[in-house]
């Protein structure tokens, strides 16, 4: 375990941290002096991995693409690509307001970290999260990253094709969706950068009040389900990823309880999603990083989740970083991106 320095102190560091399902006020970090204007751009990439889901979830995905001020000025030169994952309830578009992008980029830039290319797509759908998990009823999120994303940035943009040089980060959702890519995936990635992982850490589902379970159960299609209460609607999109049922219209899923009591059957769904069950089957797929790091707020609810995580990767002496800082689970994101994120990547991807 490394101990990173202190983003913040006094009482803010003591909150108790519940996980960020929406857009999170952050702090701007201060501007680097000399950094060089990134450019950004707004696309749209078609994903087949997403085509025909039950949800009738678009397969017409926003992707934002961030490039190095390098990228125009020198036309023959190729770049890493690290591909960096949202949380619960947001955008693309929404993640780069928390962490601060462009300016954090250009700042990490500034600051030594070198060019490469920075992908964000867009995983949010009806319920506000698709989880990055593979799904009949939500579409296949997980190819959608893997596979569509990079073969339309390959394709279209002066990368490096090649596993050394593709970098895959997420935070609270995003982490979770970075695990679990990461662990499939590891002929796509080459290094693996996990923050505040969150999603399917939790050891199983959350209860629901009778109102929000007939709420639910009082759905007449998925639209609807935009005035659930936050967390009934959270977990009608986990029942989506991971409890899926195409005979079970008009959502086409199963929630894990009924009457109450907990289904056995779609709860032993649900608990083959989470992290810690699949990553003794994956192990030797994340053997193959060339780094991998972790990091977590000390007053975040992610913790005990990361620290399970970090102790099965020690146990298998896989190497990585485990990275605890004080504060919560959205506490100065965009200096983390800036500072640690980023850097990481430019030690660990190969370059041109």
């Amino acid at each position: 375990m490394r101990i990173a320095p202190l983003f913040v102190a006094g009482a803010l560091a003591l909150l108790a941290a519940q996980p960020a399902f929406a857009q999170a006020n952050t702090k701007l970090p201060d501007p680097v002096e000399g950094a060089l204007p990134v450019t950004v751009e707004e696309i749209t990439v078609h994903s087949p991995a997403i085509e025909g889901n039950l949800m009738g979830e678009s397969a017409e995905r926003q992707v934002m693409v961030i490039l190095p001020p390098s990228y125009a000025s020198e036309p023959d030169r190729h770049y890493p690509v690290v591909y960096a994952l949202h949380g619960y309830g947001i955008t693309a578009k929404q993640w780069m307001v928390e962490i601060h992008a462009p300016q954090t980029v250009e700042g990490a830039f500034a600051k030594g970290a070198k060019d490469m290319i920075v992908v964000l797509p867009t995983s949010k759908n009806i319920y506000n999260g698709s989880m990055y998990s593979s799904s009949r009823t939500t579409g296949n999120f997980e190819l959608y990253v893997a596979e569509d994303v990079v073969a339309y940035i390959d394709a279209n943009y002066r990368t490096i094709p090649a596993r050394e040089s593709r970098g895959l980060v997420g935070h609270s959702m995003g982490g979770y969706g970075a695990q679990r890519i990461g662990m499939k995936h590891p002929d796509v990635f080459g290094a693996l950068y996990l923050m505040s992982i969150g999603g399917g850490s939790a050891k199983g589902p959350a209860p629901l009040s009778a109102e929000d379970l007939a709420a639910i159960d009082a759905l007449k299609s998925p639209e609807e389900a935009v005035d659930l209460p936050f967390f009934a609607l959270a977990e009608l999109a986990k029942a989506s990823a991971w409890s899926p049922n195409p005979n079970n219209p008009p959502l086409y899923a199963d929630m894990p309880y009924r009457d109450g009591e907990y289904n056995a059957d779609v709860v032993a769904k649900w608990n083959a999603n989470r992290p810690m069950p699949m990553v003794d089957q994956y192990i030797d797929n994340l053997s193959r990083y060339t780094a991998i790091q972790i990091d977590v707020g000390d007053a975040d609810g992610a913790l005990p989740g990361a620290e399970a995580f970090s102790d099965v990767l020690s146990s298998y002496g896989v190497e990585h970083d485990f990275l605890v800082f004080a504060g919560d689970h959205t506490s100065e994101l965009g200096y983390r991106f800036q500072d640690f994120v980023l850097p990481f990547f430019s030690e660990n991807l190969t370059f041109d």
